[in-house]
């Protein structure tokens, strides 16, 4: 990763001229102070991820940071139907994932989810979450121009209709993700059931995951772009939701470079 120069400062359009100042070299060497104070005090600009719930029922958001990168929210928290919770993520680089876990509850002492569960805990600080789960990925402030990138995963199957939305960015900041519930339309060899066998399809499974071979999870000698392949499986995916990543090679060029956006936006459901 190509970290970030400090953001050159946004210069006001006029400045006063210090009573002091009568000459016009004093009023430049005034300036000049200026802007370097300005300069040395200016770091990147505040940056906002806010999670909505438009789902009809509860969901419980988790974020897993990069390996020793700080940890957001305690790594999970509830979000009630049709709330938000907004938090400024830290203003040095900072990468990692975000999902929902659908199912939760707390009995006798113990945490579970049955999608997404993230090590029995309803904080998972720093534990990933269980598959399927549709997943959010992130890689804020990098590069020269404070960039912001992004994009939606199916790589590790699908729980719940997830977008990305930025606002206020420059530059390339398109909305990505997958607006489709895909647990209707989820092939039978993917589903994902719970209670397990004839329940409720609760997920939608990748090809990897239903199936275990090489090929398909792009192991060994298919750990490759040249060799690691769409299948029928992920192509199930790209079609239903074209704006997302669909196995672990796939490239569709979604993980965009937005400037300085002042907030992410990650929705469930639409």
């Amino acid at each position: 990763m190509q970290y970030p120069s400090p953001k050159p400062p946004h210069t006001p359009s006029s400045l006063s001229t210090p009573a002091m100042a009568t000459t016009a070299s004093a009023t430049l060497l005034s300036l000049s102070l200026l802007l370097t104070l300005s300069t040395a005090t200016v770091a990147h600009p505040d940056l906002v991820l806010t999670v909505v719930n438009n789902c009809p029922f509860t969901i419980w958001p988790a974020i897993q940071p990069n390996s020793g990168l700080p940890v957001l929210e305690k790594g999970g928290f509830a979000l009630e139907t049709l709330n938000h919770r907004s938090f400024p993520v830290p203003e040095q680089p900072w990468s990692g994932r975000l999902w929902g876990r659908t199912g939760c509850t707390h009995s006798n002492g113990r945490f579970s989810c049955i999608t997404g569960d993230c090590a029995g805990k309803l904080e998972c600080a720093g534990h990933g979450g269980a598959t399927p789960a549709t997943l959010a990925q992130f890689s804020l402030h990098h590069g020269q121009a404070d960039f912001s990138s992004y994009g939606v995963s199916l790589v590790d199957g699908f729980n719940l209709p997830m977008t990305v939305t930025p606002h206020e960015g420059k530059g390339k900041c398109p909305v990505v993700g997958c607006k489709a519930d895909l647990l209707a339309t989820c092939p039978a060899s993917l589903q994902f059931r719970y209670p397990a066998g004839h329940g409720k399809v609760v997920g939608c499974k990748s090809g990897c995951e239903a199936m275990g071979t090489d090929e398909l999870c792009c192991r060994n000698h298919y750990n490759s772009p040249q060799t690691c392949r769409a299948s029928s499986y992920s192509e199930f995916f790209k079609h239903a939701c074209p704006a997302t990543f669909t196995y672990a090679h796939d490239s569709p060029s979604l993980m965009h470079e937005c400037s300085s956006p002042h907030e992410l936006k990650v929705i469930f459901c639409h």
